[in-house]
């Protein structure tokens, strides 16, 4: 099994010890572990947050552009986690989620959290698998 790091510069640039994602596999099957997105802008570097909607579409851009970067798409996403700190916004992630996913959708879980990196509001993170 081989593994390499995925990077681009139409994501963020990591804010951490950390990469956009980390691909493992082999020519049958790779698995990309991609690292959380919050509504950063990949030019700026500041945050795209004057409404909830536009941070949850920018997190969902990121996340398309570092599954891009690892040769895939948005519809090789298994699991996806989302990370908010007001689930009342919870219904605007599930409003917003269907223009950038289609069905069969992936799994998903949200979760509450007191605070996020930089004072985002959401944050996502995924798992692809490409076959």
């Amino acid at each position: 099994m081989s593994r390499r790091i995925i990077h681009t510069d139409a994501a963020p640039a990591a804010i951490g010890t950390y990469s956009q994602a980390v691909a493992c596999g082999n020519t049958a099957s790779t698995t990309v572990y991609m690292s959380g997105q919050i509504p950063l802008d990949p030019k700026t570097m500041t945050l795209v947050n004057a409404t909830i909607e536009d941070e949850i579409h920018q997190v969902f851009k990121n996340l398309a552009a570092v599954a891009e970067a690892a040769g895939a798409s948005l519809t090789h996403v298994a699991k996806l986690n989302v990370y908010l700190t007001d689930l009342t916004h919870f219904p605007k992630v599930n409003e917003i989620m269907g223009k950038y996913f289609s069905e069969p959708y992936p799994a998903r879980a949200a979760i509450g959290v007191a605070a996020l990196p930089k004072g985002a509001r959401v944050e996502a993170d995924a798992v692809l698998v490409i076959d």
